[in-house]
């Protein structure tokens, strides 16, 4: 009997969530998906992770790029404090594959 090959947990902890915004859904036009990603994650690491997880949709990843999103200092009752960093990965696909991330993964 054949069964669906498990997605290794490390794949999981270099892609976080999708990073769904206004400006994500506009480059999605352009084959591109925007995730959050773990602060130390390499870009070789977040290409394997994306066509892993979304091996079933066939994605194949033709670029990655990165970004470092410092967190804002706010303050809340008059006490100072900081939003955490955030590492977004911009990832662009190849013509003709797409991710749906509305639908569940894996």
């Amino acid at each position: 009997m054949a069964k669906k090959q498990a997605i290794e947990a490390r794949h999981y902890d270099v892609i976080l969530a999708p990073h769904i915004t206004e400006k994500s859904t506009m480059a999605s036009e352009n084959n591109a998906v925007v995730f959050k990603v773990a602060g130390d994650a390499t870009k070789p690491q977040i290409k394997e992770a994306v066509e892993a997880i979304y091996a079933e949709q066939k994605a194949k990843v033709v670029a990655v790029n990165t970004i470092n999103v410092k967190g804002k200092t706010k303050r809340w009752k008059g006490k100072p404090y900081k939003r955490n960093d955030v590492k977004k990965a911009i990832v662009t696909l190849a013509e003709g594959s797409m991710i749906d991330i509305t639908e569940g993964v894996g």
